[in-house]
This record gives C-alpha cells, sequence and structure tokens, in this order.
C-alpha cells in the first residue's frame, strides 16, 4: 500500500478514499454525515480519517451541506447590558456547554435598537448560521417575525409576547415570583413591595403577575404605591426602592424581579438605615452568583438554566435537521432561602 506520510500535513478527499478503499463519493458522504454508506465502507473511512489526520474543508462542505456548524445567540439588549449583567455570561457559559459535545459553534450578537436588529436579520437571512436562539425580548422588537417568516431555525428564550407559533424555552416566572411573596406572606410580612422588570418583556411581566396573584389569593389588596418599575439592573433597583420609599416609608418586605436590582435595593435600605430581614425582608429572581455574596445573602428564586440551555440546544438542533414541529417547554424553579427573609 502507498504510504501518504510524506505528502505534508493537509491530505485530500481523495487521498482519504484512496486509503480505506472506497470512492471518492463515498467519502464524501461520510464526512457529510449521509446515512446512505455501508457500516463497513463507513468504518474504512474513518479509520482513514482519524489516521491521516484529515479535516473537511468547511467551505467545500457548505456548499454541499447549504449547513455553517454555527449557531447564534442574540440577545436584544446593549453591549453595555450584555457584559455587565452575569445572566448572560452564564447563559453562553451553559450554551456553550450544552453544545460541546455536538460540531456546532456558537456566535454571540448583541441587537438593541432597530438599526442593530435590521443588520442581525440581514446576516442571519444570508447564511452565515444555521439557527438561532433569541434572548430578552422586548415588546417592539421585529426579529422574532422577521426571522420566523424567514423560516430561519429559531428558538426564543421566553414565551413569545405575540403568542405566535415559535419553539420556546422559559422558566415558569409566574410560578417562582408568586413562591417568593408567599414566602414573604408566611413570614407574617403584610405591606410587600415589588420592584417589576421592565413591561416590555415577558419575564417582567410574569414576575409582576406572580407577586400580585399571591397577593390577591392572601387577601391582600394590590397597592400601586408599593410597585416601582425597575430595568433589570442594579442602579434601576437602587432607583426604585428609593422610590418605594418615599411612597411608604412602612413597607416591610419587596420582592425584586431581578438579583441584581435586589443589589442595588439593599444598598438603598442599608443606607435608609433599615435592617434586613428586620426592618424589610428582601427576596430577589434569578440566583446569581451575587445572590450569595450579599449582605446579607440574598434568598431568591432559581431557575435551571442548565436544563433551559439543553433544550434551547435540542429544539434547535432538531429544526437545523429538519424537525418542522412547535415545542414549548416550562422548566419549574425553585425557592432558594438565605438570609434577607
Amino acid at each position: 500500500m502507498t504510504t501518504l506520510a510524506g505528502r505534508g500535513p493537509s491530505p485530500t478527499l481523495d487521498e482519504v478514499a484512496q486509503l480505506a478503499g472506497v470512492s471518492r463519493a463515498t467519502v464524501s458522504r461520510v464526512v457529510n454525515g449521509s446515512p446512505k454508506v455501508r457500516p463497513e465502507a463507513r468504518r474504512a473511512v474513518e479509520e482513514a480519517v482519524a489516521r491521516l489526520r484529515y479535516v473537511p474543508n468547511p467551505a467545500a462542505r457548505s456548499l454541499v451541506t447549504r449547513r455553517t456548524d454555527t449557531i447564534a445567540l442574540v440577545l436584544s439588549e446593549s453591549d453595555t447590558q450584555v457584559f455587565s449583567d452575569p445572566f448572560f455570561a452564564r447563559v453562553v457559559r451553559e450554551l456553550s456547554a450544552a453544545l460541546a459535545d455536538t460540531e456546532m459553534n456558537l456566535v454571540l450578537l448583541a441587537a438593541r435598537g432597530e438599526r442593530e436588529q435590521e443588520k442581525v436579520a440581514r446576516y442571519v437571512r444570508q447564511g452565515h448560521v444555521d439557527g438561532v436562539i433569541l434572548m430578552s425580548l422586548h415588546s417592539q422588537d421585529t426579529l422574532p417575525a422577521v426571522l420566523a417568516e424567514a423560516q430561519v431555525p429559531l428558538v426564543l428564550s421566553g414565551r413569545p409576547l405575540d403568542g405566535r407559533p415559535v419553539c420556546y424555552v422559559d422558566a415558569d416566572n409566574a410560578g417562582g415570583a408568586r413562591e417568593a411573596t408567599e414566602h414573604l406572606l408566611a413570614s407574617g410580612r403584610r405591606r410587600i413591595a415589588a420592584v417589576s422588570g421592565p413591561q416590555d418583556m415577558i419575564a417582567g411581566i410574569d414576575r409582576h403577575a406572580g407577586y400580585i396573584a399571591a397577593l390577591e389569593a392572601a387577601g391582600v389588596a394590590p397597592d400601586a404605591d408599593l410597585v416601582a418599575a425597575g430595568d433589570f439592573t442594579e442602579a434601576g433597583g437602587a432607583r426604585a426602592m428609593a422610590l418605594l420609599l418615599e411612597r411608604a416609608p412602612d413597607l416591610d418586605a419587596v420582592f425584586v424581579a431581578s438579583d441584581p436590582m435586589a443589589v442595588g435595593a439593599l444598598r438603598v435600605l442599608r443606607e435608609s438605615g433599615r435592617s434586613v430581614p428586620g426592618d424589610v425582608a428582601v427576596v430577589g429572581f434569578d440566583d446569581a452568583a451575587v445572590a450569595a455574596t450579599s449582605d446579607p445573602p440574598l434568598t431568591t428564586v432559581a431557575q435551571p438554566l442548565d436544563e433551559m440551555t439543553r433544550h434551547m440546544t435540542d429544539l434547535l438542533l432538531r429544526q437545523v435537521e429538519g424537525d418542522t414541529g412547535v415545542q414549548a417547554r416550562v422548566c419549574p424553579t425553585r425557592l432558594v432561602v438565605r438570609a434577607s427573609a
């Protein structure tokens, strides 16, 4: 048998075929994942690929398969928000882990605002990625409709605001917020305030709905003065907490719709001379790393990001392989009790 070791570091498809004793077309089918290859021929090709350390040319492969082996995580937030909020870093880490055993690569795109969303839509429609996971969506965002209409494989992180039939994965935001508020009620608190998330985002809407549902179920009338709008940032939580203390200085608890906002709320409470949980009990949402290190450690609602990212990856890869079914998966949350409430 002719040795091919001296031919340099980049063996060709023909060399793999020669070593495996099969046709060039058979090697191409094996490399591109076609099932139409006899098992013994597949084994011969795989052994030849390993021996020669053959690496398929991605450009040539994409011409055949029309695949890029790349998916995009698109975050509908500014660059500043994406890189300052630890939640997004956790998502990227978990998605990368979920893709580790596949051939897929992950690209991260931030697209806040009409111009950025148009750029992302054009990039995706031009075939640079095989599918898209959309996260942190706001009501005015156009990408879900544009990509769905273009029949791009698509999964939303969060229930679609407009109810369109599209695959999505979500946490039980309403259930988690209700459990958090019930925990405060069970401890004897009655003047329970809320720092809500943005009401143009499904997480903000559902978490606020859960807070209201828990109050109503306990016979406590919701009070508009006990609700302040936040934006999921620490600074936004601090501003909202200051407003709540001005409106309702007798409040004895607060449900905060994200952990970064809760950290801001804790700082304002401390600066106002109020003890936590003695004077005011505080519960956050997300179970971010900061929740365990805040002063005091924060009681919060954990959402299973590892499970959610696995579901998102699974649903997207199924679509990339041709599955056209629409599926939704809602993951349960759990209350993590620490010193703040």
